[in-house]
């Protein structure tokens, strides 16, 4: 579990310079903490970029990248003119429970990839078993798209057609509440996406898009057990890379230097 925050001062044992100073992501790590140890609430009020530059022992424009990429992501609102704000979800009620989520803590993690499995493996099984022709034709189309594309020098193009294959395929559960979960679980796995990955590919594509076109293949088939076997494959492959990047980040992260 990341036991890095807000209140941690960085090394100076002669490995790292006394003034050492983290990398946005990084300092965006040590945000969500301190807002979570704050227990600050949507809508409330956070101390200026100067401020925030002093309490996360970081510069001012490490700061001020790491709370363009938290606005970025949903978890910041900045108004001009009025300062930076803990955003306000489009769910209060829903979202309460996982404010506070930690997109680079292992524990957090694994908990989002745990859900991922019970939700994902059920959509993937009522897909199997309620696909209409035409929505077997969309899970097919963006799978089969996804693994085209594996090559491609932008990932954003993969990234587009996986979101639409996991949107088609919670589709084709019949099920707006399920439809619903998958959208929200995917938009805290891209909070996570883009503080571990930044810009780098997040495993192997191929690997992906091949998995993509075994689900959609037993969806295809009629074939419940075998979608959701293929769809738990899949999750676990992805949550793989993830604790993998994370473990990386927690053993290299006291010799970083500055990023900007």
């Amino acid at each position: 579990m990341n036991s890095r925050g807000p209140g941690n001062n960085p090394p100076t044992d002669g490995a790292t310079p006394a003034n050492y100073q983290p990398g946005y992501e990084l300092v965006a790590e040590r945000l969500l903490a301190y807002i979570a140890e704050q227990q600050l609430a949507p809508g409330d009020r956070l101390p200026t970029e100067r401020g925030l530059a002093e309490i996360l022992q970081a510069g001012r424009t490490v700061t001020r990248e790491a709370v363009k990429v938290l606005a970025a992501v949903g978890r910041l609102s900045v108004r001009k003119g009025a300062g930076i704000f803990v955003a306000v979800p489009s769910n209060p009620v829903a979202d309460k429970q996982v404010g506070y989520y930690q997109p680079t803590d292992l524990e957090h993690v694994r908990m989002l990839f745990d859900h991922r499995r019970l939700i994902e493996g059920e959509t993937a099984w009522r897909a199997a078993t309620l696909a209409t022709p035409v929505q077997v034709r969309a899970v097919r189309e963006a799978a089969e798209a996804s693994l085209a594309v594996r090559d491609e020098p932008d990932p954003r193009e993969f990234a587009r057609y996986d979101l639409l294959f996991h949107d088609a395929v919670a589709a084709a559960a019949h099920n707006v509440f399920l439809q619903a979960a998958v959208t929200n679980l995917r938009d805290y796995a891209g909070q996570s996406n883009r503080l571990l990955f930044v810009d780098e590919l997040p495993g192997s594509l191929e690997a992906a898009g091949k998995q993509h076109v075994a689900i959609a293949t037993a969806i295809a088939d009629g074939q419940p057990e075998a979608a959701v076997a293929a769809m738990i494959e899949h999750i676990d492959t992805t949550q793989a890379q993830f604790e993998h990047r994370i473990h990386d980040r927690l053993v290299n992260a006291d010799g970083a230097g500055e990023r900007e």
